[in-house]
């Protein structure tokens, strides 16, 4: 069935991980299309949402290079969302990010502030940091985070529930690869991030990946399922006490 063609279609940060919210709506992002540059604000670099017939469409966030993951805190029914930090500034900047909306149309910098506190050296003149809503935690520069999801099940031991699961595709432009696993953000019930760890690694061995983390789901028992688009593979993680 037809449901909207307002969307670009560009192949660069094309690819769109979709989502109905609890809301009903359907939520698409659309990613900058380019590494650094200064987009249609109101085209590129958002994550947007419609009615399931395609009416209603509205911006609910602003200002990210890309994200193709996100999920809903099930205690709150807030939006989360991962953003790939950009490329050419140096191993270590920016960090990819966590982010949280607190209120519709939120702006999280692109293309003039990345990660909260640093000036883009093209565009940042334009617009201060001080502008934008920070990122809710700074993850690895580079480590391509992409599928999230709040743990939402029973399997694992208790301090997991309402945590963040983080699928990191891997570094691809760092002198020394990084990512290339699994993280989790821990919060408390407010939603304020306490740490962020490794959780399941092993995909990178030296500076030779043999697989690559795209995506983290909850499953029906509470286990947690990994694809890998690198090795074409979905890993089933459980807790065995």
């Amino acid at each position: 069935m037809f449901v909207s063609d307002r969307f670009p279609s560009d192949r660069a940060h094309g690819w769109k991980f979709i989502a109905f919210g609890p809301d009903g709506k359907l939520y698409v992002p659309v990613g900058a299309p380019c590494n650094i540059c200064e987009p249609d604000p109101d085209k590129y670099a958002t994550i947007n949402r419609i009615n399931p017939d395609g009416s209603g469409f509205e911006v609910v966030a602003r200002g990210l290079r890309n994200t193709v993951g996100f999920d809903w805190d099930p205690r709150t029914h807030d939006l989360w969302f991962t953003n790939n930090g950009r490329d050419n500034l140096g191993d270590d900047v920016p960090p990819d990010t966590l982010n949280h909306v607190t209120k519709p149309g939120e702006n999280f910098g692109y293309p003039y502030c990345h990660a909260g506190d640093i000036p883009d050296p093209e565009f940042g003149a334009k617009r201060a940091c001080r502008e934008f809503a920070p990122p809710a935690a700074k993850l690895g520069p580079h480590v391509a985070s992409l599928g999230m999801r709040f743990y939402t099940g029973t399997q694992f031991p208790p301090e997991y529930r309402n945590q963040v699961f983080i699928a990191e595709h891997g570094s691809w432009n760092r002198s020394h690869k990084i990512g290339y696993r699994v993280t989790v953000v821990r919060l408390d019930s407010s939603g304020k991030v306490l740490s962020y760890q490794p959780f399941a690694e092993g995909w990178l061995q030296g500076e030779s990946a043999w697989g690559r983390p795209a995506d983290v789901l909850v499953a029906p028992d509470g286990s947690l399922l990994v694809s890998d688009d690198t090795a074409g593979a979905v890993y089933r993680i459980r807790y065995r006490g």
